[in-house]
């Protein structure tokens, strides 16, 4: 009885580890649930939402004009006028006052065609932060446009907006008041919104407010040119810069946390643990074996001496 007593003892040692082992080899192959963020919904109706601005100083630097040069004189509209400017800010160029191009300013610098008016033209450059804040006014060039076409046909055509650039949210209107005035009516207009979109055809009676409009299906800054003719083929050329913000194709918002796949993930330490607890756990087993041959050994010589 007293071998058969430590044999169960020496039994049950090896039996537990292995019980163990298995534990833990189960617990670190089972796949590890990802932590899921909470969505952030879309507002609510009836919610508010709160929108703020981070003041700061305007630009304490402006553009330069660097061609045309002063003194210039031109038979022919529109120009190109090319300069230097900080970079990333919006470059709005005026002539005798009226804004009648922007860019934005890439890589230090900026290039725009422009149109001019009959007879003296003084140019200058202004640029604005994305707060609209303005910038320095550069120094004044003074050009010079002499075209005899314009005697035959009447006035010059001139086509200005009061904003150099506008913004809309990607997928819904942008819209854009110009101004018109010389030439005789009517007008042809052909705006090219530089998204890659067809050329907007447009057509006028008379000067005034001309309302052009657009949706860009991508947010992104985008080159706008515009060209008048009139019914005598005269033309002005208007360059302006539009900002498309946000996403048009977001993911429709639900109540319901996103459940994404889990990865397996192997936990390396309890498996390192149960490798080094294998060791005992085997010589635990072999001991086991030796007692209980021992414990038979034994048995069977009782026998034998009883007989």
């Amino acid at each position: 009885m007293i071998y058969n007593t430590r044999s169960s003892a020496w039994w049950a040692l090896p039996v537990l580890a292995g019980m163990c082992l298995v534990a833990l080899l189960v617990l670190t192959t089972q796949p590890v649930s990802a932590i899921n963020p909470i969505p952030t919904p879309d507002p609510k109706p009836g919610s508010y939402g709160l929108e703020a601005t981070k003041p700061q100083p305007p630009p304490k630097v402006g553009a330069t004009i660097s061609t045309p040069g002063n003194g210039a004189a031109f038979s022919t509209s529109p120009i190109t006028v090319n300069g230097i400017c900080p970079d990333g800010l919006l470059v709005e160029v005026y002539d005798n006052g009226v804004l009648v191009g922007a860019v934005m300013c890439t890589n230090g610098s900026f290039s725009l065609q422009v149109s001019l008016f009959a007879g003296t033209n003084e140019l200058t450059a202004i640029v604005y932060d994305d707060l609209g804040q303005p910038g320095p006014v550069s120094s004044i060039v003074t050009v010079t446009y002499n075209n005899t076409q314009f005697t035959a046909f009447g006035s010059l055509v001139t086509l200005t907006s009061s904003y150099g650039r506008r913004s809309a949210a990607a997928g819904s209107e942008l819209g854009w008041p110009l101004q018109l005035s010389g030439g005789a009516g009517p007008y042809a207009f052909s705006i090219d919104w530089g998204d890659g979109a067809p050329v907007q055809l447009k057509s006028q009676s008379f000067t005034g407010v001309v309302a052009i409009a657009h949706t860009y299906k991508k947010a992104g800054i985008y080159l706008v040119n515009v060209r008048a003719t009139d019914v005598n083929g005269v033309s002005a050329f208007l360059q302006v810069v539009a900002l498309a913000n946000g996403k048009v194709d977001a993911a429709p918002s639900t109540d319901k946390i996103p459940q994404t796949k889990a990865k397996p993930e192997i936990l390396w330490l309890p498996i390192t643990l149960s490798l080094i607890l294998l060791i005992p756990a085997f010589w635990l087993g072999r001991q086991s074996q030796v007692v209980s041959l021992r414990n038979k050994m034994l048995k069977e010589r009782d026998n034998y001496k009883e007989t």
